[in-house]
């Protein structure tokens, strides 16, 4: 009995040393999670467990992103309106959607769209996933329903490969969002030369007009960090800026319904600012130089103004040095 385990064993060890390394599955490494390339100053953001990017998926959902198939009469994608070469803006008050509709707001950048706690201009999306779904849906831009640009992935055998790759199921409105937030994950924005003279510690990064400017940017007198803070420059907060004694827009309280939140509007990051005119949630405000004259004044009499915009004893060479440091937020 003794014999004839060993000679079994001494069979199944040769069997195995004989066992060609082609007869073991490899390991496909664009299926597996990758790093984000997160810029130098910032934290790791945080990630979804069901969404863990992969090459897969960030080739996916960058293709979705770019295709009009989510639009009804596949003439629009949400590249339309955030466009890469204008950092992910489209320089439009209101970005055009379907028919020559247009939107109801100002498209804002999405790079570092990884940090925010929720979407849109007023907070009402809590997720990068269910972002997704708001402008298919929104009839003034895609005017779709994504059910039915699932029918149509489906009947694509290109994207239904694609999806079996990234998630291993066919496409979904489950994922189809996760594709599209996957990507958009990805896009960060942190290189400019703000950023060498901070992380790099490099002094000569900044000349003596952009740092006159930080120095106001950090302070009392421009007062501009109680709400552009940290690495994105924003906190994130509903505010209204005094922008108009009624609003057309009710902002934050569309959300909400209370009066209070009327004319609040979530603070946009300041990143690459110099690039994404026009400014505000409407576009009313062309240029950077009309955004800190506003400031400077103290805006409209709003019930819901934020105490902090009132008026600034600035000169008009503090006002060229804040725009010249807003404008050293722009990535290299």
């Amino acid at each position: 009995m003794k014999k004839t385990l060993l000679y079994i064993f001494l069979i199944s060890l040769t069997v195995y040393a004989c066992k060609k390394d082609d007869d073991v599955p490899a390991i496909d490494p664009d299926a597996q999670v990758f790093t984000l390339q997160v810029p130098r100053g910032f934290p790791y953001p945080s990630v979804p467990a069901d969404n863990r990017p992969t090459n897969y998926r960030v080739r996916l959902g960058k293709q979705l992103f770019n295709d009009p198939i989510l639009s009804r009469d596949s003439t629009i994608s949400c590249a339309s309106c955030h466009k890469e070469n204008m950092k992910f803006t489209d320089g439009l008050p209101f970005s055009e959607g379907i028919a020559g509709r247009h939107a109801a707001r100002n498209s804002p950048s999405i790079l570092n769209i990884a940090y925010q706690p929720y979407l849109f201009w007023d907070g009402g999306n809590p997720t990068v996933e269910q972002q997704v779904l708001g402008p298919i849906g929104n009839p003034n831009e895609m005017d779709f329903d994504a059910n039915l640009v699932v029918e149509r992935l489906k009947r694509n055998p290109d994207y239904v490969f694609k999806f079996m790759q990234a998630y291993g199921k066919e496409p979904s409105v489950y994922t189809l969002t996760r594709a599209i937030a996957n990507y958009e994950r990805t896009l960060f924005t942190g290189t400019s030369k703000y950023d060498r003279y901070m992380y790099d510690h490099d002094s000569t990064a900044l000349n003596a007009s952009e740092k006159n400017g930080m120095t106001l940017f950090f302070n009392e007198i421009g007062d501009c960090f109680h709400c552009h803070v940290d690495y994105n420059f924003t906190d994130y907060s509903f505010q209204n800026n005094g922008l108009y004694v009624n609003y057309p827009d009710s902002g934050r309280a569309r959300i909400t319904l209370k009066a209070s939140d009327v004319g609040k509007f979530k603070v946009p990051t300041l990143r690459n600012v110099e690039l994404t005119a026009p400014y505000m949630h409407d576009g009313s405000m062309a240029t950077l130089e009309q955004v800190i004259d506003h400031y400077a004044s103290g805006g409209q009499a709003h019930p819901n103004k934020s105490n902090v915009v009132r008026p600034r004893p600035l000169t008009a060479q503090d006002k060229t040095d804040l725009v010249n440091f807003l404008k050293a937020l722009t990535d290299l």
